[in-house]
């Protein structure tokens, strides 16, 4: 396999995702932990997004009592790197890889660890994680995190996307929603449903999480409901995949949402929230936003499921890496296992209003036993599909992106499918292929 130049690898700016359930917050640069300067001690780095308040709190308490458990030996430090709306960590990144200069951890968005992977630019994990360790992913966040039969990051976290609906609107349309996964709407009653209730003031559902990573990642499970996926299992051919007879058939049920003004191209901000749509398909970190709406009276239900398909729904979220850089990989391991054991995986998870990655977890939270948290354990457990494992996703995403889109705004839906798999294609064979 060819190793793609590294210019290429800017594009990760390009796919990285600024959606609520795969980003991180607005923040400042800074460095903590606690024994900064012990003699001795062998010096572990690490760079990170800034988050939440919660998520920031979890980081400074966390590192340091890794640093008062290993004082004298270890000494971990981390950089938090403003990136909100803008490319400014990934920007650092990139030049970091370019001047060899990058920190011994690094944490990267899921469906990128493929492309980090095959440049070289992160290293296996498979002789530093425990067998134990491994198992207790779920199979979702496993599969992101592997790349050509290896291991090459850990995570704390995961995402998964259900349907949100307004109880008051579905009680006085008279509609029930699914209590059980093997009962969830198909796409006709989806679409039955939420044209039901769209009215003059309110649209029936919403589908657009953002314009940009949150097509891929909030819609790729209506082409593996429907018999395909973006990508051959390989993750080197988007032809007869995305714009096969299937992908088409998902694509065009989509864009029926929107040419029927069922859903808005141009959702209103907080849409769902407001009262301005009945139902929303958007992430786990919502059930936290919704809390500042006391007045919506709302309820989760499954992922919508192809007619005759199989239950499909997202997940993915940001994950923890040893870089080629790192000076002594033993140490970064170490710091690594510390910071993703289960009770570590539990607290921060809770922190970022998230499912935890690995199973065990669950044990410290036992609000996912309920509604309608619930939901996300199971469709995670049962139904998660991780996005493309592909080198090339960072030029996957921004594609399907823009046929959704050009599709939405009245391209072509074949059309518009056949150029983004060419375009896909095209990189794969000219970076990646044998």
């Amino acid at each position: 396999m060819k190793r793609k130049l590294l210019s290429s690898v800017l594009l990760v700016s390009m796919a990285a995702s600024v959606l609520a359930g795969c980003g991180n917050n607005e923040g400042g640069s800074k460095a903590a932990g606690a024994g900064a300067g012990a003699q001795g001690a062998e010096k572990i780095t690490l760079w990170r997004p800034s988050s939440d308040p919660a998520v920031e709190v979890w980081w400074e308490e966390t590192v340091a009592k890794f640093n008062e458990e290993y004082t004298g030996k270890y000494e971990l430090t981390y950089e938090a790197i403003v990136r909100a709306n803008s490319y400014a960590y990934e920007d650092k990144v990139n030049s970091a890889i370019t001047s060899n200069d990058l920190p011994d951890i690094l944490l990267i968005d899921g469906p990128n660890v493929a492309n980090y992977a095959a440049n070289n630019i992160i290293i296996p994990l498979d002789d530093y994680i425990a067998d134990e360790d491994k198992n207790d992913l779920s199979d979702s966040s496993r599969s992101q995190n592997t790349y050509d039969g290896k291991l090459f990051a850990m995570s704390n976290s995961e995402s998964s996307v259900a349907l949100y609906y307004n109880k008051d609107m579905l009680d006085a349309a008279g509609i029930t929603v699914p209590e059980k996964l093997e009962d969830a709407w198909t796409w006709t009653e989806f679409f039955e449903n939420a044209k039901k209730l769209t009215t003059d003031t309110v649209v029936g559902t919403n589908i657009i999480i953002d314009k940009g990573e949150g097509i891929p990642y909030g819609l790729e499970p209506f082409w593996i409901s429907n018999g395909t996926d973006f990508v051959s299992p390989e993750g080197d051919k988007a032809d007869g995949y995305l714009n096969s007879p299937e992908g088409v058939e998902a694509a065009s049920f989509l864009n029926s949402l929107i040419q029927n003004k069922i859903a808005n191209i141009e959702p209103i901000p907080k849409e769902f929230h407001t009262g301005n749509a009945a139902t929303m398909l958007s992430g786990s970190w919502e059930v936290r936003a919704l809390e500042e709406y006391p007045d919506l009276n709302w309820g989760i239900t499954y992922y919508p499921v192809a007619d005759g398909g199989k239950p499909a729904s997202p997940t993915g979220d940001w994950t923890m890496t040893i870089t080629k850089d790192s000076k002594n990989t033993e140490a970064a391991a170490v710091a690594l296992n510390y910071l993703t054991s289960k009770e570590n995986a539990a607290t921060y998870a809770d922190a970022q209003g998230k499912p935890p990655a690995r199973i065990s977890s669950y044990d410290a939270l036992p609000h996912y036993n309920e509604a309608p948290n619930s939901i996300f354990k199971e469709q995670l457990m049962n139904t998660g599909a991780a996005r493309p494992r592909t080198p090339s996703y960072t030029v996957l995403s921004p594609q399907i992106s823009e046929a959704m889109m050009n599709i939405f705004t009245g391209a072509d839906v074949q059309e518009s499918l056949d150029r983004a798999a060419k375009n896909f294609d095209e990189d794969y064979q000219m970076n990646y292929g044998n």
